[in-house]
């Protein structure tokens, strides 16, 4: 019988995070796969824990996953485990768990610390709807065409960013969304110097201009102001009458023909009630 991938969260800063769940996990395995075995030992003897280790990152994921694979069809179960939050975020834990479902082999996912809610949560932003952009390519052109694809995002967004390329890509943040847009600037969650700004994009840039960005940071941005479309007055009555050919009232049609048009409510329900009165 096959054994078990765990998804195991870790810390992001603060040891104390860990949960009791996610140590028992950890404890129960047979082997752990790590980004960094010298970063997950710190872990393992916090919680006076001693395994097995293996590595699984970016730079080997091609070779070490088969190699999981073929321990957990053994029946082995694994704990895979970032340097910092959850695997799989934004990380090459994907292509393992993708792996694993491709063979038939158990994934299960231990809830835990995870860097964009924590950002999100604290941003002041809108949090009911967003989009996870993770790190930017750092190739310019792909860089520029994944944001130019978000220039109409009405969703919260948000970014990892490394301090060596922070001030980049808050200039290609302003002349993306405009210097205006609000945003909060999240560095060094759950640590002792944690900080979290909440100002525009321009406000973001001056003050990084004066000071030296350190620590992990996590950008949290405004989506654009909702777009109406285009058309008008007369197009808004057409789509009034469609709505009400649908099936919806008077007031229903004139409601959301309104919200869709960027026109007043009360005079399309007006204009449709006048003329179905002349038609008497």
């Amino acid at each position: 019988m096959a054994g078990k991938l765990y998804l195991v969260p870790t810390p992001i800063g603060n040891l104390g995070d860990v949960s009791r769940r996610a140590a028992e996990t950890l404890e129960s395995v047979d082997f752990i796969a790590a980004e960094d075995t010298r970063v997950t030992v710190k872990l393992l003897n916090h919680l006076e824990l001693k395994k097995p280790m293996v590595t699984y990152h970016r730079h080997n994921c091609d070779t070490a996953g088969p190699g999981i694979l073929r321990r957990l069809e053994a029946g082995e179960n694994c704990a895979l485990v970032t340097d910092a939050g959850t695997p799989a975020i934004s990380d090459p834990g994907e292509d393992l768990v993708a792996l694993c479902a491709a063979n038939g082999v158990a994934v299960e996912a231990v809830p835990g610390p995870c860097a964009l809610t924590v950002a999100l949560s604290v941003s002041g932003l809108p949090t009911g709807r967003f989009t996870f952009e993770g790190f930017l390519p750092l190739n310019k052109k792909n860089r520029k065409a994944q944001l130019d694809n978000l220039t109409t995002e009405e969703r919260t967004m948000i970014f990892y960013e490394a301090p060596h390329k922070l001030r980049t890509t808050l200039d290609d943040l302003s002349s993306t969304f405009g210097p205006d847009r609000p945003m909060a600037v999240c560095r060094e969650l759950t640590k002792l110097h944690e900080e979290i700004l909440r100002l525009t994009i321009r406000e973001a840039q001056s003050h990084y201009a004066a000071q030296e960005p350190r620590g992990e940071f996590v950008l949290v941005v405004a989506g654009c102001p909702p777009q109406k479309a285009e058309g008008g007055e007369t197009a808004a009555l057409v789509r009034a009458e469609q709505l009400r050919e649908g099936g919806l009232s008077l007031k229903q049609a004139a409601a959301q023909a309104a919200e869709e048009f960027g026109v007043k409510k009360r005079w399309i329900y007006n204009q449709i009630a006048e003329k179905a009165d002349e038609s008497l």
